[in-house]
């Protein structure tokens, strides 16, 4: 599948989309009824900006803000069975276990919660590291959110054992099986990749790599962050032993999730307190929970199954409601692409054939922090940096600086992207 041939400014110059071909038609996706739940998108004061910084945390729905409210305001305690307020914890932690599980296509005994995805895989990383040594290898890749980098390095190099690197292609954004293969060996322990590159949008062949993986018998950690967000996820197909996501860029609140095999995280032993509990997925899960943002993320996945209003269970509507957002979510970056292409001087990083509705862009004669103040002045969000993608933007030859980032959500419509090319344009001079 190609997007179009690219120039050597990044710049597409043939119109061939075989993956846009091969999606929904997303007739069925109504935006304006999506974003009559957002009230930070309606107009007021410091509201009603067109925002394309989701990629760093997307915008919160009501429905959402009401769950969280609502175990807040409601009777409290910590888990059990025998008071109203001690169900309404356990209430809150079953369900929300439940829905990541249809979200992921996951086991839901096998949903951990935590602070966030980067204090989840540092403590994996850490648990994991207890059996490694001198001899061992652990595979990174220069693609990844320093998440899933530096957890591993550090882990790694406290054992005595050997990071080995993955890099990506700059000039198509391609991470390459034949990368992953390069750096394996019979001594690998843990590869750790990214579903989606948070910077380009870069979407590697994870089931491909995973069976790379597993014929060496290692493990593989796989970053969904940013992957949640745009597409559906089967855990079991993509072939992840651990899967970690964060519900805050998905629409539900701050915190972060790991689905791992119930099976496997038996075996393994974190650092806990003597009194905690030594069941699965608890034994990971340090301290008492925060209820009131697990029923948020509940209702965050309630939120997408209801995208596209569809029959059938949780994970069926799902399944529809993200196809349909998929399509719509790329209909809307070929519309920006298309635009940009036409502009001298622009460089579009985010080349990959395969790749979420993520632009990495910077500009021959302007700084991309002047054009993030431009488009910031005409109530347009639209960041720039590297994001913590700090090996990727290195390795795109932006050092720390990055790039301007333009990210989609399920609430951008064809006005918002009217602004945003009108603003860009009156920036660059276009």
């Amino acid at each position: 599948m190609r997007l179009g041939r690219r120039g050597q400014n990044g710049r597409v110059t043939d119109t061939v989309r075989d993956t846009q071909a091969q999606l929904p038609t997303g007739t069925t996706y109504d935006v304006e009824r999506v974003r009559a739940h957002f009230p930070q998108l309606r107009e007021g004061p410091g509201l009603g900006a067109a925002h394309f910084d989701g990629p760093g945390g997307s915008q919160t729905p009501d429905v959402v803000a009401q769950a969280v409210y609502d175990v807040l305001t409601g009777p409290l305690a910590n888990q059990g069975t025998v008071t109203p307020a001690e169900r309404n914890a356990e209430a809150a932690v079953v369900g929300a276990r439940l829905a990541m599980a249809d979200l992921l296509g996951a086991d839901p005994r096998g949903i951990v919660f935590g602070r966030s995805m980067t204090q989840l895989t540092m403590d994996l990383a850490r648990t994991l590291a207890h059996d490694w040594g001198p001899g061992d290898e652990v595979v990174v890749t220069r693609l990844d959110h320093d998440s899933n980098v530096r957890s591993w390095t550090i882990a790694a190099e406290r054992a005595g054992a050997t990071v080995r690197w993955a890099d990506f292609e700059p000039a198509t954004g391609e991470l390459e099986l034949d990368q992953i293969e390069r750096v394996l060996t019979d001594r690998t322990r843990m590869v750790a990749v990214t579903a989606a590159s948070n910077l380009i949008g870069t979407l590697p062949d994870v089931p491909a790599i995973a069976a790379r993986v597993h014929a060496r018998g290692a493990l593989l950690y796989v970053d969904g962050v940013h992957y949640t967000a745009h597409a559906a996820v089967d855990m079991t197909a993509l072939g992840a032993d651990f899967f970690a996501c964060s519900p805050y860029k998905f629409l539900g609140p701050h915190c972060g999730v790991l689905a791992g095999h119930p099976d496997l995280l038996e075996t393994l032993h974190p650092d806990k307190l003597v009194p905690a509990s030594d069941a699965v997925p608890e034994r990971f899960e340090l301290g008492t929970l925060p209820y009131e943002l697990m029923a948020g993320t509940t209702a965050a996945v309630d939120f997408l199954a209801g995208l596209v209003p569809s029959a059938g269970s949780r994970r069926e509507r799902l399944l529809t409601s993200l196809r349909e957002l998929e399509a719509h979510e790329q209909r809307l970056r070929v519309r920006i692409e298309d635009a940009m292409t036409d502009w001298p001087g622009v460089t579009l990083h985010s080349r990959a054939a395969r790749r979420t509705p993520t632009l990495l862009a910077t500009f021959a004669d302007h700084d991309v922090t002047d054009v993030r103040d431009a488009l910031a002045a005409r109530n347009v969000n639209a960041p720039a940096g590297s994001f913590y993608a700090y090996e990727a933007s290195r390795r795109l030859g932006l050092g720390t600086a990055g790039g301007l980032r333009l990210g989609l959500a399920p609430y951008t419509d064809d006005a918002d992207v009217d602004r945003l090319l009108d603003g860009l344009a009156e920036a660059l001079g276009a």
